[in-house]
């Protein structure tokens, strides 16, 4: 047997292939090492005509109870289903642009938040129907006069309390309530250690108790870092350094995701050890870059790496800021 066809006949055992593939559809490309290997699903969240279903992308990913898998693009958000297909959308004005998603279970079922950088707001919508439960725009009660409000993260406190990050702009995180109103700020710019240079990515760290907040400071000199913040706003310390450009963060168990925007996802143990580097990209033209059309993607190897998210199995979510619309799936080698 060829090393082709014995590629495709691990590709078929393993579910990552379709019967009807061409002869040159990509293979999957396993990375990893350890309990932390995947392998890639070439094709996965492509449309029928072999294109992007999601087009330009700038956002998050999330995974539902059900293993919905949703992701957020230009257009608006876009649901998968495990196998790749667009089960729902929320399109247009309302739902476009949201740099960031996050997703909740609460009374009344299960509810996305979104940071919308570009329209200056956080929203909360129900995940279901799409019905915009929220709106959080810049609170004027916090007395500060800002130039510009440009958010770039959301996370939810398990009392309901939502942290809204303006990473583009002020790099002051915002403090609201479950009903949205205006509770606390904290932060502020620089390169000092209790200080943002790009408050890009944030989650709730459930690795710890109580949980805390996990923050991406992108582009903090002279490396990106993760902090620590409880959720009264008072600084813990700092994560790692040394770290590129992190864009966000997602935890899963004792293990977090970090994907680097140079082209590649780190993934931390509950030491926050780098214990996986998966999809590094070598092109430093290319890792970091938005313009990589789809005929330039290569399998396995990521380009401005923004948003990532686990299911229960343990499998990865990943998107890239991406031109064309990119989003993958890394499934988990048990």
């Amino acid at each position: 047997m060829t090393s082709r066809l014995a590629s495709v006949a691990l590709a078929f055992a393993l579910g990552t292939v379709s019967a009807g593939f061409a002869a040159d559809t990509p293979l999957p490309v396993r990375m990893g090492c350890g309990a932390m290997t995947f392998d890639t699903v070439p094709g996965w969240g492509l449309a029928a005509d072999g294109k992007s279903a999601i087009g330009p992308c700038h956002g998050g990913v999330a995974v539902g109870k059900d293993g919905s898998i949703y992701t957020s693009a230009h257009a608006g958000v876009f649901v998968f289903s495990p196998d790749g297909k667009v089960i729902r959308t929320f399109l247009g004005d309302n739902y476009s642009d949201m740099h960031d998603i996050k997703i909740r279970s609460e009374e009344g079922g299960e509810f996305l938040y979104g940071a919308r950088n570009n329209n200056a707001e956080g929203v909360k919508l129900n995940a279901q129907t799409g019905e915009i439960v929220l709106k959080l725009p810049f609170p004027k009660e916090s007395g500060l006069d800002l130039k510009k409000f440009n958010p770039t993260a959301i996370t939810v406190a398990p009392n309901g309390d939502i942290f809204l990050s303006d990473g583009y702009a002020s790099d002051r995180i915002f403090k609201f309530d479950k009903t949205g109103k205006y509770l606390m700020h904290f932060g502020t710019h620089g390169d000092g250690l209790q200080e943002f240079h790009t408050a890009h990515g944030m989650t709730l760290d459930t690795r710890y108790e109580p949980p805390r907040l996990l923050i991406c400071d992108r582009n903090h000199l002279p490396k990106g870092r993760l902090l620590h913040y409880d959720l009264d706003g008072k600084f813990i310390g700092e994560v790692v350094t040394g770290l590129g450009m992190p864009t966000s963060a997602n935890v899963q168990g004792d293990f977090v995701s970090v994907p680097d925007l140079h082209g590649r996802l780190v993934i931390l143990d509950k030491n926050n050890t780098i214990i996986a580097v998966l999809g590094n990209n070598p092109d430093a033209k290319k890792g970091g870059s938005y313009n990589v059309p789809q005929n330039q993607w290569i399998e396995g190897v990521f380009s401005g790496t923004h948003g990532s998210s686990w299911d229960q199995d343990g499998n990865l979510y990943i998107q890239d800021w991406n031109v064309s619309g990119r989003i993958m799936k890394l499934l988990r080698v048990k």
